[in-house]
């Protein structure tokens, strides 16, 4: 057993049990927002992940688009998510198998032509052409093998941003537009 006071078996014991037969229990919703802020700046933003917790992230435009590149890109932010997910999932899925795990290190990169989203050639497309996600653990000595691999299956698995990336998802978009009429 791992020397953690913490167990994700018993946190998601009642889970488990109310997601078998309440299927619809197991549906949320994640959610962000920016936070107004001067819509003059065309460089500059911040974004609320997960309203209501008090955290706050200033969002920059990259340089290669024009922007000064002074706070974590759009695109940054997207590899942070996928780098988070992959590392928790790392964690809850060790605790779960009973792997000590000694350090955690995830890594995400991310390569984008941003001429596509510039309208520089129609022919690129707009966002990531590629992505990589490295995940470097450290684990007990004396650990299995075996039990070494499935905790990387397991944890690719069930990594949700990896497998929302990996699948694409439908997106709907709207724009609520007030103002003068024309």
């Amino acid at each position: 057993m791992l020397e953690s006071q913490v167990s994700v078996r018993d946190a998601q014991a009642p889970l488990r049990a109310l997601y078998k037969t309440s299927p619809a229990a197991a549906r949320v919703t994640d959610h962000a927002r920016t936070l107004g802020g001067h819509a003059g700046d065309p460089f500059h933003a911040v974004v609320e992940p997960a309203p209501g917790h008090a955290v706050v992230v200033p969002v920059g435009v990259h340089r290669a688009i024009g922007g000064p590149h002074d706070a974590p890109t759009p695109g940054d932010i997207l590899c942070a998510a996928l780098a988070a997910c992959q590392d928790s999932a790392l964690r809850v899925v060790a605790n779960l198998l009973g792997v000590e795990l000694e350090s955690v290190e995830v890594e995400v990169g991310g390569e984008v032509d941003v001429r596509g989203a510039m309208a520089v050639e129609r022919d690129v497309p707009v966002g990531f052409q590629s992505m990589r996600c490295t995940a470097r653990i450290r684990v007990k000595e004396g650990t299995s093998p075996e039990l070494v691999d499935k905790l990387r299956i397991s944890a690719e698995r069930s990594c949700v941003v990896l497998q929302t990336l990996r699948a694409g998802v439908p997106v709907e978009t709207g724009f609520e537009v007030s103002g003068p009429s024309s």
